[in-house]
């Protein structure tokens, strides 16, 4: 009797060290479900998030800037960069684009952007030289602007292209670009670039 007894305390206790293992492992998939939601959450608001890439012309350096406010006209020759600045966590392949300068929303010249790429989290630079003339202008404003001593261009550009996440997800992007460029007549030089 006392053995049966025994045998039936034995059965159960084995039959809830059972049920304790149970609730136990349905404890850790919980806890592991959780945490996959948690990581995946995360890595949607941050990595797997896509940015717009920045199109940005880089410093100017002035070679050549001649203007006659009789005439009245003006050429410049200067070099910069054209900076795409790609803050996502996957390359951004953009195709090939042109940066037009205007004065007074009439083109005064054109750069173009190869085809290119810019890496995970950095910025491609690509150095251009510029030629603008005021040739084909036939604006009455350019005297007045001349003799004020500042002559104020603007660039602007669009490159679209593809940010690509993980080697698998692949999302378009365009990149726009509108620069205010105010070159200081008397001594030759830059007076200010501004970028949005």
């Amino acid at each position: 009797m006392a053995w049966k007894q025994n045998d039936a305390e034995s059965l159960q206790s084995a039959d809830e060290l059972k049920r304790q293992k149970r609730i136990k492992l349905a404890i850790y998939i919980g806890i592991f479900i959780v945490f996959q939601i948690i990581v995946i959450t995360a890595m949607s608001l941050t990595v797997m998030k896509v940015k717009t890439p920045k199109l940005r012309l880089g410093n100017i350096n002035v070679q050549e800037l001649n203007s006659t406010p009789t005439t009245p006209s003006f050429d410049t020759k200067f070099t910069t960069q054209i900076r795409v600045k790609n803050t996502n966590f996957g390359p951004y392949k953009f195709d090939e684009g042109t940066v037009t300068f205007l004065y007074q929303g009439a083109t005064v010249g054109q750069v173009s952007i190869p085809k290119s790429k810019a890496g995970m989290l950095s910025t491609k630079k690509i150095d251009v030289e510029v030629s603008l003339s005021s040739s084909a202008l036939s604006s009455s404003n350019i005297a007045n602007e001349l003799s004020s001593g500042v002559l104020t261009l603007n660039g602007a550009a669009r490159l679209t292209g593809k940010v690509e996440l993980m080697f698998i997800m692949k999302k378009k992007k365009a990149s726009t670009m509108n620069c205010t460029i105010a070159f200081a007549l008397s001594s030759k030089t830059l007076k200010s670039l501004q970028c949005k």
